[in-house]
């Protein structure tokens, strides 16, 4: 069994095509000890980083959210480019699918303007039609509006010829929300595992990714 015949994919962006999580956690622990509340570790950083920083910062720092926000974006803004490494393989895989001639585009929860920092400095922005981050939209993952943006810009439709990869259970319903083909990406081990997400397929790696997308090539 392989999943349908893509005709475009989009992408998460952490812990699917790159490592920034040292850098999103210095940022955090910034903002969360400054306003009293104890660090969470890297390994805590991963587990319940999940929605973007306008659906989780209010509940996190109550009425001070907005303040909040400045504080990480001031520390991300200093440590982000140079916390960033791509996930091995990634590169390999981006230049897989566009040697096939499918548009790509990247649907983060990572604020737009980091995200599109981040793939300049690896060299990556030619390689989307578009880097959709939080705040681009009028909504965030895992409502479908990021998406649709997204789509509009590859002038595709939705659809199971469209995937979406991303390494958690949220990417795989706003995958099932945006009616897309879901491929989890990695282990999960940080979120569940593969049981615990409504994914389509599953890819531990980007090797097994490229395996996926070279099907294409015998259609």
């Amino acid at each position: 069994m392989r999943p349908p015949q893509p005709e475009a994919v989009l992408f998460d962006w952490d812990n699917t095509l790159v490592d920034a999580w040292p850098g999103i956690a210095h940022a955090l622990n910034t903002a969360l000890t400054r306003f009293g509340h104890p660090a969470w570790t890297l390994d805590e950083v991963r587990a319940r980083v999940r929605k973007s920083l306008r659906d989780t910062f209010p509940s996190l720092f109550g009425r001070g959210w907005e303040e909040a926000r400045e504080v990480f974006y001031e520390a991300l803004e200093a440590t982000h480019l140079t916390q960033l490494t791509p996930l091995p393989g990634a590169g390999e895989t981006l230049a897989q699918a566009r040697a096939l001639g499918l548009p790509l585009a990247v649907v983060s929860n990572k604020t737009g303007r980091f995200l599109r920092r981040e793939a300049e400095a690896l060299g990556w922005s030619g390689a989307f039609a578009i880097l959709v981050g939080a705040g681009d939209a009028e909504a965030d993952k895992p409502d479908p509006a990021p998406f649709r943006l997204a789509l509009g810009a590859l002038g595709q439709s939705a659809g199971s010829s469209v995937w979406y990869v991303g390494d958690t259970a949220l990417d795989m319903l706003a995958a099932r929300n945006a009616g897309l083909t879901g491929i989890l990406f990695g282990d999960a081990a940080h979120d569940g595992g593969p049981s615990a997400s409504l994914h389509d397929w599953h890819a531990p790696d980007h090797a097994s990714l490229q395996s996926l997308l070279a099907t294409r090539v015998a259609a």
